[in-house]
């Protein structure tokens, strides 16, 4: 059970903002090749939903 959890921590750790890092720099490269397009304005927001360049600012009072 406890590998388990360490291993849902590392996928979330890890692998997700790997992925939405590779999502970016593809959507970058194809947008410098191709110009902007339909897949790379879908590659940017799936790379910004899985992790957004800016979080919030929290306020605590």
């Amino acid at each position: 059970m406890l590998r388990k959890r360490i291993g849902q921590w590392a996928v979330m750790a890890i692998a997700v903002p790997v992925a939405a890092a590779g999502a970016r720099k593809l959507s970058h490269t194809l947008e410098s090749r191709r110009g902007p397009n339909r897949a790379t304005r879908l590659l940017n927001k799936g790379a910004d939903l899985i992790r957004p360049r800016q979080a919030k600012r929290r306020r605590f009072f």
